[in-house]
C-alpha cells in the first residue's frame, strides 16, 4: 500500500487544466489501487508563507538551541516536511507561469529543501557537499502551458525554465524518477487545446494503469 500527496498550486478554480488533470490521475489512481491512501494539499488557493528572517534563523539553530518564537517560525516548514516524507508518490499539477514555476509552489519548495530534513550538509566531503534524503519516491508533474514548443528541440525549448528547474530541485533532494504530462496550448483553445488535453487523458490513463 502506498501514500499519495496531491498538490494543486494553480489559484485557478474549475478553469484550471492542472487542477483537473490532477484530480483526474488521483480518482485513476484509486480505482487501479483502491487500498492506496491520498494526502491533498491546495497550495494554489492556501499559500503556504514566505522563507523570512525568522524561518532562516530557525532553520539553522540546532534544534536544542531554538527558542519558542523560532520553534514557532519554523513550525509550518516542519508540518509540510513531515507530509512530504510520509509521501510514496507525488502527484503535483504545476501550471507554467511566465516560463518558469508559479510563486506559490516556489514559496512551497523553499519551505522543504530543509539541510537535515531532506538533504544533508557535509562540508567536509569534498566529493559532494550535499547528500539527497529523499529516496525511493516516484513523482508525477502536470503542468499546463499557453503555447506549445518548450520540448527539447522546441522552438521554445531555451524559455523552458519550468520542467530543468523541477527536475534540479527534486532531484537535489533525491527525487529523480519524474514523470510530466503537459496540457499545451491554453492561450489557442479550441481544437489545438482539445487535442492537447485529450493527449494527456491518453497519458495518464496509461500511466495509471501501469
Amino acid at each position: 500500500m502506498a501514500h499519495l500527496l496531491h498538490i494543486d498550486s494553480s489559484p485557478r478554480g474549475e478553469r484550471s487544466h492542472s487542477r483537473r488533470m490532477t484530480k483526474e490521475f488521483v480518482e485513476q489512481w484509486k480505482q487501479v489501487h483502491p487500498n492506496d491512501t491520498v494526502t491533498y494539499r491546495d497550495i494554489g488557493r492556501n499559500p503556504v508563507p514566505y522563507v523570512d528572517e525568522s524561518w532562516i534563523a530557525a532553520a539553522f539553530t540546532p534544534p536544542e538551541q531554538r527558542t519558542p518564537d523560532l520553534w514557532e517560525a519554523i513550525r509550518m516548514s516542519d508540518q509540510l516536511v513531515d507530509e512530504f516524507l510520509e509521501a510514496d508518490i507525488y502527484v503535483v499539477g504545476v501550471p507554467m507561469y511566465n516560463f518558469t514555476i508559479p510563486g506559490t509552489f516556489k514559496s512551497y519548495i523553499d519551505q522543504i529543501v530543509r539541510v537535515g530534513r531532506t538533504v544533508a550538509f557535509e562540508p567536509n566531503d569534498s566529493t559532494n557537499v550535499f547528500k539527497p534524503l529523499v529516496l525511493g519516491k516516484k513523482m508525477y508533474i502536470i503542468e499546463a502551458r499557453g503555447d506549445s514548443g518548450f520540448h527539447p528541440g522546441g522552438r521554445y525549448e531555451s524559455m523552458n525554465y519550468h520542467d530543468p528547474y523541477l527536475v534540479t530541485v527534486f532531484g537535489f533532494m533525491g527525487i529523480t524518477d519524474i514523470t510530466f504530462v503537459h496540457v499545451e496550448n491554453d492561450e489557442y483553445g479550441g481544437q489545438k487545446l482539445a487535442e492537447s488535453i485529450a493527449k494527456a487523458r491518453t497519458k495518464i490513463a496509461e500511466l495509471t494503469a501501469a
